[in-house]
C-alpha cells in the first residue's frame, strides 16, 4: 500500500490507514443523519452482495471469510460475495473511480477514513446518513462519525480504525521513578533525564518525511494547540493561526533540542519503528501495531514496552489527540438492492462484528460498546486503553484533501529539514491549502 492516501502500519495489517479532524460527539457533523430517514430501494433480509475489501491480515485465517460467514448465518437469505481489493489506497480508489462512475462496481465497499468528501462529491459514495438514523450514529466512538461526514451526510460507516499510541520504555521510566507523561513538556523533560544518564540515544522518535505520515503527526500536536486546518464548510484555510504556529514550533524544538533524531526529517513508520525496537529511544509515536512489533523476535526491548495515550500540551485536558486511521464501509449509489447493504453494514458495525474483529483479529474495533467492553480491553494492551484514547481526524472534508494534506506535510518537513521557519512554513501551506479548497479534485 501507498502512502499517498493512507501508511503501511505493518504487514500483519496492511488493509490499515495510517492515518484520517474532529474531536466533538460520535454524532457531530452529521446533520443529515437527524430527523427522518428514506427507505432503501431492495430486500433488508434478502438478495446478494458484492463486497469489495482489501485483505486485513495476511497471514492466518482471512476475517473477511469469517465476518461473513457469521453475517450469512444470521441472515441466511442474504448471499455475500467477496471481492479481494488492491492493498494499494490509490490503485484502489482508482479502480473503484472508473467502475462506479460507469454505472458498475460492487455494492459495498471498504475504503480509507479520507475517502468520504472525494467519493460523496462525485456520486461514487451514497450518503448514508440519508438511510440510517441518529442513533446508529451515536454508537460510534467520537469523533470517528464527525471524520466521515460531507456536507453534512455521512458517507462512511466506520468499520475498523487505528490511530496514534505512545509507546515508552517502561524499564527506563521505573529505573528514574518518572511517571508516564501526559504533556509534551513532560516527555520533554522525561527525555532529558534518561539521555543524560546513557539510557538512550534518542528521547522520542516520531514520522516527519515529505509523505502522509508527517500530516498525521502534526494533526496530534495542532489540535493539542487548539488550531484547526479548514474552516467550519471546509471552503477556506483556518490555519495560518498562532497555534498551527505553536504547534509547529514545538514539533521543531524536538529535533533542535536533540531530542528527536536530527534525520527526523527523514523518518517513516519504519525508521521511527527500527529505532525504538533497537532500544535507542525512551519514546515512540506510531500507529497499533508498534506494541506486537516491539515485542516480536529480534527487537531489544522485548518485554519493556507500555502504551499510552498521547499527551498535550500543558493547560490543555488530557489525554492528547490521536489521529484517526483506518477503514469505512461505503455503499455504491447504483446498488440495486440498497437494504440489503445497509443490513450488512449495520451488521458489520455491531457488536458481533466488532467483538470479532478486536478479540479474534486484534483490530481495534469503532463500536464504543466494543471499544470499552472487558472482552476487549483484555486482549491486548493496546486495546486496553483504545477507550482512554481522544481522536481527530484529518482534515480531508474537501474533495482535494491529497492537495491540503501536501500542504502541511511539505511544510513540517521544511521546518524539520531547517529549509524555513514554523511560521513561514503555515503561511504558505496555508495559501496552497486555500488554493486546493477552490478545486474539486478526486
Amino acid at each position: 500500500m501507498q502512502v499517498a492516501a493512507a501508511i503501511t502500519v505493518a504487514a500483519s495489517a496492511i488493509a490499515l490507514s495510517g492515518c484520517s479532524s474532529s474531536g466533538g460527539g460520535s454524532g457531530s457533523g452529521s446533520g443529515g443523519s437527524s430527523g427522518s430517514t428514506a427507505a432503501a430501494s431492495g430486500n433488508a433480509t434478502k438478495g446478494s452482495i458484492t463486497w469489495w475489501a482489501s485483505p486485513i491480515t495476511t497471514s492466518g485465517t482471512d476475517p473477511r471469510t469469517v465476518l461473513i460467514s457469521a453475517f450469512e448465518k444470521a441472515y441466511p437469505n442474504i448471499s455475500v460475495k467477496l471481492v479481494s481489493a488492491p492493498n494499494d489506497t490509490d490503485t484502489n480508489r482508482a479502480t473503484l473511480t472508473t467502475q462506479i462512475s460507469g454505472g458498475g462496481g460492487p455494492d459495498v465497499y471498504m475504503g480509507d477514513v479520507i475517502w468520504p468528501a472525494q467519493f460523496g462529491a462525485h456520486q461514487l459514495a451514497a450518503p448514508l446518513s440519508k438511510y440510517l438514523p441518529q442513533s446508529y450514529w451515536n454508537t460510534f466512538a467520537n469523533g470517528l462519525v464527525a471524520g466521515a461526514t460531507y456536507k453534512n451526510q455521512v458517507y462512511g460507516a466506520p468499520f475498523f480504525e487505528d490511530q496514534g499510541f505512545l509507546y515508552y520504555r517502561k524499564d527506563i521510566l521505573q529505573a528514574d521513578g518518572m511517571s508516564v507523561p501526559t504533556t509534551w513538556d513532560q516527555l520533554v523533560s522525561d527525555a532529558k533525564t534518561a539521555q543524560s544518564k546513557g539510557q538512550v540515544k534518542y528521547g522520542y522518535v516520531f514520522q516527519g518525511a515529505d509523505y502522509e505520515g508527517a500530516t498525521c503527526n502534526y494533526m496530534e500536536f495542532l489540535a493539542d494547540a487548539g488550531g484547526k486546518v479548514l474552516n467550519s464548510n471546509a471552503t477556506k484555510s483556518a490555519l495560518d493561526s498562532s497555534a498551527a504556529v505553536k504547534a509547529l514550533t514545538f514539533e521543531q524544538s524536538l529535533v533542535k533540542d536533540n531530542i528527536a533524531p536530527a534525520a527526523s526529517s527523514t523518518f517513516q513508520e519504519t525508521q521511527a519503528m527500527n529505532t525504538f525496537s533497537a532500544g535507542d529511544s525512551l519514546f515512540l509515536r506510531n500507529w497499533d501495531y508498534a506494541y506486537s512489533t516491539s515485542q516480536a523476535s529480534g527487537s531489544n526491548v522485548i518485554g519493556k514496552v507500555g502504551v499510552a495515550p498521547m499527551p498535550t500540551f500543558s493547560g490543555q485536558s488530557t489525554p492528547g489527540y490521536s489521529n484517526i486511521g483506518g477503514w469505512n464501509l461505503y455503499m455504491n449509489p447504483h446498488s440495486k438492492n440498497q437494504a440489503a447493504d445497509l443490513t450488512f453494514i449495520k451488521w458489520m458495525t455491531g457488536n458481533d462484528a466488532q467483538k470479532t474483529l478486536a478479540t479474534q483479529f486484534s483490530e481495534i474495533p469503532t463500536n464504543q460498546a466494543v471499544r470499552t467492553s472487558s472482552d476487549v480491553k483484555n486482549a491486548n494492551p493496546v486495546l486496553a486503553i483504545v477507550s482512554k484514547t481522544k481522536l481527530i481526524a484529518r482534515p480531508s472534508q474537501t474533495p482535494n484533501y491529497p492537495e491540503v494534506s501536501k500542504a502541511i506535510y511539505t511544510a513540517v518537513n521544511g521546518v524539520l529539514s531547517g529549509s524555513t521557519t514554523p511560521s513561514a512554513a503555515i503561511k504558505t501551506a496555508s495559501n496552497s491549502i486555500n488554493t486546493a479548497v477552490s478545486n474539486g479534485g478526486l
